[in-house]
């Protein structure tokens, strides 16, 4: 059913519309090849997802900043199939996948044709935990930043999704009210209970089959977005 009082959609970006395994697979293919780095990127990228996804979560909790989610996902990876890497080659490596990310630029399906059916409809917005000077890149290179009113982003925040002021600071912004707003994004926490909680509407993008509560609407697919919008 669609909720006719929406005026503003807020998507999050990376695992939403972005699609960051698929670009960060590439990624990582291009700088080992440049680094000479002699590892299976099958192997490597089965334990760096798991990986990367608790770094991040740490990084949502204010556990550890932004250097040390850079640098403590690789670092673990590599110990863990056990491959001998030194500290500066990490750090290089660090550098170097966030300089190359963005210079691939795979959306999920149905992308660009959910943008351009809601562009008339709704003002669209993006709140990211991502880096600022990343995802901006991104979302350039990925030709969707012409779509997007505003983007709202943890650093210029100075908080990270769930914590209501970074919903609040995006409302703000966007000259919006929760009432008339929905969240769109693939984090059941971060995503879909922060909105939630603020009184946004919100709509979980559950493209990995995760299980959830019977009330949250979801879509496994960006264009069954259509049908609540």
């Amino acid at each position: 059913m669609k909720n006719k009082a929406i005026k503003h959609v807020f998507f999050d970006l990376d695992h939403t519309l972005w699609d960051f395994d698929k670009n960060s697979a590439l990624t990582f293919d291009k700088i080992f090849k440049m680094h000479d780095v002699g590892v299976s990127l099958d192997t490597f990228l089965e334990v760096y997802e798991p990986v990367n996804l608790d770094y991040w979560k740490r990084y949502r909790n204010d556990e550890i900043d932004k250097m040390e989610l850079r640098y403590g996902r690789l670092r673990d990876t590599f110990n863990t199939i056990n491959y001998s890497v030194d500290d500066a080659l990490i750090q290089n490596l660090s550098h170097a996948y966030i300089e190359h990310l963005s210079s691939f630029s795979h959306l999920f399906e149905g992308t660009m044709d959910l943008l351009q059916y809601l562009q008339p409809k709704y003002q669209l917005h993006i709140i990211t935990n991502g880096f600022e000077e990343a995802q901006l890149k991104k979302m350039n290179s990925s030709a969707i930043t012409p779509f997007f009113k505003t983007v709202t982003n943890a650093e210029v925040a100075g908080v990270k999704k769930p914590n209501p002021i970074i919903f609040d600071y995006a409302l703000k912004i966007a000259n919006a009210q929760p009432k008339e707003s929905i969240m769109i994004g693939d984090n059941y926490e971060a995503d879909v209970l922060g909105a939630l909680n603020v009184g946004y509407d919100a709509i979980f993008f559950n493209y990995r089959n995760d299980q959830t509560e019977p009330h949250i609407k979801q879509v496994k697919h960006l264009l069954q977005l259509k049908d609540y919008l």
